[in-house]
This record gives C-alpha cells, sequence and structure tokens, in this order.
C-alpha cells in the first residue's frame, strides 16, 4: 500500500527520476533523510524497480521502428522467445494470448536490417509486420491511486 505522500513521489520521480532529495522533499513536505527513507521503503517492497534514462533511437540512427507479432511454429515457442530475447533490436516484447504468442517493437536502422532479423525467424516463427509512423502515445504508467496497488 501506498499513501499521498508516496504518490507525490512516485509522481515526481515518474516525470524526473532524476530529481534530487532537496527537491522531492520540497514537494512532499518531508525532509530530505524522511524523503530517502521513504523511497527506500519503495524500492524494498518492489514499488519503485529502477530510475531510467530515455532516449530517442534516431540519435543513434535507429530510423525505423516496428511492430511485430510472432506466431512460434509447434515446438518453437522457447527456442524464439530466446532468440528474441538475445537480439538486442527487439527493444519490447510481450507474450500475449491469442494466435500469436508474442507482440514485440524492433528499433532498426534500415528496411534490410529489419528483414536480415525477421530472417533468423522464420525457420521458427510465422511474423506480420507493421512499420511504425508515429507514437502516439509513449510507454507511460496507468494513473496511481493511493492505497490501490
Amino acid at each position: 500500500m501506498t499513501d499521498d505522500i508516496d504518490q507525490v513521489l512516485i509522481t515526481a520521480l515518474m516525470k524526473d527520476a532524476r530529481l534530487s532529495l532537496k527537491a522531492l522533499s520540497r514537494l512532499s513536505g518531508l525532509s530530505s533523510p524522511s524523503v530517502a527513507e521513504r523511497l527506500k521503503r519503495l524500492e524494498e517492497r518492489g514499488v519503485l524497480t529502477g530510475y531510467t534514462v530515455t532516449i530517442d533511437p534516431r540519435a543513434f540512427n535507429y530510423l525505423l521502428q516496428a511492430i511485430v507479432r510472432i506466431r512460434p511454429l509447434p515446438g518453437q515457442l522457447h527456442a524464439v522467445e530466446r532468440l528474441i530475447a538475445e537480439t538486442p533490436q527487439f527493444t519490447e516484447c510481450d507474450k500475449v494470448t491469442g494466435e500469436d504468442c508474442f507482440v514485440a517493437r524492433l528499433a532498426v536502422k534500415s528496411m534490410e536490417q529489419l528483414d536480415a532479423i525477421l530472417d533468423t525467424l522464420t525457420d521458427r516463427a510465422q511474423t506480420n509486420t507493421a512499420i511504425v509512423k508515429a507514437t502516439t502515445v509513449s510507454r507511460r504508467l496507468p494513473p496511481l491511486t493511493p492505497g490501490r496497488q
């Protein structure tokens, strides 16, 4: 369970994970040591699982993103899962219900690179690929309600 002060801290860190303890103490009305203790407890309870940096993939010449639905062939589920995990251009992947087992996002530098990556799956899975034209909503957390985890 979280309370209103935890909510203030989490919301502030969601906007800027680099906020100092001093800034967080101003926002929450607590002292810096109290904020540090709260953050430590949130981490220990698994509420806060990490702090992150967001980059623009285009800054590293990843000009294309693709959403790939992946349906492993019979007996190939684990091999496909392993291939996805070992391919760094897969930036995220969800195991899902339905006809496809995985929905993944790829960041690639060219169509040729996309084809080469998808070719590694052809003996093990069927794929359906869509090129991302724009990201309307970036990955974000759902609204957080204090006391309801």
